[in-house]
Formats: C-alpha cells, structure tokens, sequence
C-alpha cells in the first residue's frame, strides 16, 4: 500500500455537495416531475448484519438507524448507513418466506430501489402513470413519533424501482418504524491516530444501469418522458469499445443533474462484453455500479485498500504515456501518485475528474463502485474508457468469462 500522503482529512462540514457530484443551476419547480435527488439506495443482501459491518469497515460508512425483529417488523432486519449525504439501506430476510428472498436468490447481493425524494409524491406518481410507468405502490403514509413520510413506487429496468419520498413532515432517524443506533466500528482510535478520515466519500455520484441488448434507448425515453430527464451524453463506437468486446451506453439526469443514470447495453463483438457478462450473473438487467463522490480520492483509496476493498488495476503504461500527460494538463496531485494508486484521470471542456474503480463487492462478477473527484469536469471520464474496459477484461479472463 502506498503511504497516505499529509492532507487534511475529507472530512469536512463544509463540502458543498452540489459541487462534488458536478451539479447545476435549475429551478425544479419548473419540472412535470421534480427530484430532489437520490433519497437512498436499497440493497437486498443475503446477510444484513455482516453486509453493514464490510460496508462500515471497508467503506468507512456510518450506521445510524435500523428496523427488525425487535420492532416488530417480522421479515427482515434493515441497516441504513451513511456517508455524508450518501444513504444505503441493507435488507435481508429474516426468514425464507419473506418478501425479497426471491431477489437474492435471482441476483445476489444486489441494489432493488434507488430511491428518490420528491416534493410532492402524489403528483409525481400521477404523471407518471400516465407517461406509461408501471405502479408498484400507490402513495401512502408512514407515521411515527417522530412524523409521517408520504411514499410510492414505480418500477424501472428489470426488477429495479423507484420509490419516491416525502419525508418534509419527518424528523427521525430514517423512516417510521426504524430506531437510531450507534455505528458498527468504531474508527474514532484510528481517526484520532491520524490513520484515516472520517469518510472516505460524501456523495452519490450517479447510478450505472444496465439492460438488454435493444433496451438502452426504450429506458433513455422513460426517463426522459416520465421524470422529463435530459439526455446529457452518449458513448458509442470506438468511444467505448475494446479489441474484443463493446457497449454502447447514454446518460439521463435530471435538469440539477443531482440524479444522473448512464444506461448501458451491449454491443456485438468478437467477445463477450462486460454487459453481457453482467447480464449473465445477474441473471437480468439492473443497477451494475454506484459512483460516490469524493473530495480527496488519494487519502480515500489509501484507506479503503487498507480497510480491503479490492480496485482494478491499470497498467504503468496508462500513465507513462505522454499523449494523456499532455491531454490532461496540471492536476492537483503529481501523476506518480495516482500512478502509484491506480487513479484514473480525465479532462474535458469543463475541467478535470479523477476515478478509481472496485472489483465487483460480491461472489458474483456483478455490482461494483467508483469513487470519483469531480474538478470542473460533468462527463464520466470518456478518455479512460478503454483503460476501464481492458482492466475489467483481464478479471473476466481471469474468470473464464471473456
């Protein structure tokens, strides 16, 4: 592991997130389907309990609620964690008939809901039927102690959905039902010690899907014609294409560009895609990876390599080569250290972002996570996909699935 370099922890009260995650001027209310952004993200797990501790060791995220059995909720045992406004929710089954074993059964490990906060549910819900979005859930109340939350769900790609929130009237730990608790690790020794920061990221980035050969486009124009979301950028071609496997893929945001989903498919190629490998394990589409955003993305992946998340490597080569030195320009860390940390940079019109991946966080070769540092730049790192591709090909050949 390479020695965290001496900057002050990312740790800090005032990270303006909507510069994190490269967001922009908009007035919402303007919108027919208004997002506030990403409320949550819900993962279905086979083992709630152990998925929080990996996800508070490995990911440095902090427990702060939790719902179950000793609630009086029968089915399952839920942890939400934290990382700044970043929110995951861990749910897993308590007993084989309960609701969702199916999920993990058909997919492992997996994201089920990428929640988002609306203004108003009722109407949200209401345009969206009637722009052709399949009900899930018609809104409804949740109340406790602390308030009530207003909630509906539509569904999206494969057994993905959205459940959209209202928790305006709400000011407990999470939803009605769930009770504050302390965090699963305590780092505060290490923190003290100076051994890591407090968070290792701060943000959701954007959520990566991906669909069916043929589908990219049909779920490009549900969101554009059910939460009137924009097509920010395509990729396709030689753009995102190796020797021997492609895809093809489209960005959706909403008009803050807060919720971004780039949509992937795959192409033909001599060999299978990472798309089609995804497809295959999963066993349909869905969410493929999480990008959280970061604000020092050097002392981020020096503590969560320590803490043993696994990212893919890059070939010294990436970064001896002069025609990405003169592409990139200055950036604020030398090109030895993100060549010694295998960080990834890229540069457009708009400045500058620096990503890293992981290797999938699951027996299966499925979901995974970037971590990213947004300096100016909006786009998604278009210059180093063919780097991403080739490493992610060598762990397909690894597993005999190129």
């Amino acid at each position: 592991m390479t020695q965290a370099i001496d900057r002050p922890s990312p740790d800090t009260t005032d990270v303006d997130v909507d510069v994190l995650v490269g967001a922009v001027d908009h007035d919402i209310s303007a919108d027919p389907f208004p997002v506030r952004g990403i409320d949550h993200i819900q993962f279905m797990v086979g083992n709630a309990k152990q998925a929080a501790h990996y996800y508070s060791t490995a990911f440095g995220m902090t427990c702060v609620a939790y719902r179950g059995p000793e609630q009086g909720f029968r089915d399952h045992a839920e942890y939400v964690l934290t990382s700044g406004s970043a929110r995951f929710v861990l749910t897993g089954a308590v007993h084989a008939g309960a609701p969702g074993t199916e999920h993990v059964a058909k997919h492992s490990d997996g994201v089920q809901d990428i929640a988002l906060e609306v203004p108003d549910v009722d109407a949200a819900y209401a345009h969206a039927l009637t722009q052709g979005a399949t009900a899930i859930v018609a809104p409804y109340d949740v109340t406790d102690g602390h308030g009530t939350v207003r909630m509906a769900s539509i569904a999206a790609y494969g057994d993905t959905r959205h459940t959209l929130i209202d928790r305006s009237k709400y000011n407990g730990p999470f939803l009605p039902g769930f009770v504050a608790r302390g965090p699963i690790v305590d780092r505060q020794p290490m923190i003290d010690a100076g051994v890591q920061p407090k968070r290792f990221f701060q943000a959701v980035d954007h959520v990566v899907g991906n669909v069916e050969l043929g589908k990219m486009d049909e779920w490009v124009e549900f969101y554009r014609r059910v939460m009137g979301f924009t097509n920010m950028a395509e990729f396709v071609g030689d753009d995102i294409a190796t020797d021997y496997s492609a895809l093809m893929s489209k960005v959706v945001a909403s008009g803050t560009r807060k919720v971004k989903f780039p949509l992937n498919e795959p192409a033909v190629a001599k060999r299978k895609s990472q798309i089609d490998e995804y497809l295959e394990f999963y066993g349909g589409p869905g969410p493929q990876h999480i990008a959280v955003a970061t604000n020092d993305i050097l002392r981020s992946v020096d503590a969560m390599r320590a803490a043993g998340v696994e990212f893919l490597d890059t070939p010294d080569s990436y970064y001896d080569d002069p025609e990405l030195r003169a592409r990139i320009g200055e950036v604020r860390a030398p090109i030895e250290e993100l060549k010694a940390r295998k960080i990834l940079v890229d540069r457009d019109e708009d400045g500058y972002l620096l990503q890293i991946f992981t290797k999938p966080v699951q027996d299966r070769p499925t979901v995974f996570f970037e971590l990213i540092e947004r300096h100016g730049s909006l786009g998604f790192g278009k210059g180093n996909f063919k780097a991403l591709f080739e490493a992610i090909e060598r762990e397909q050949e690894a597993r005999g699935n190129l």
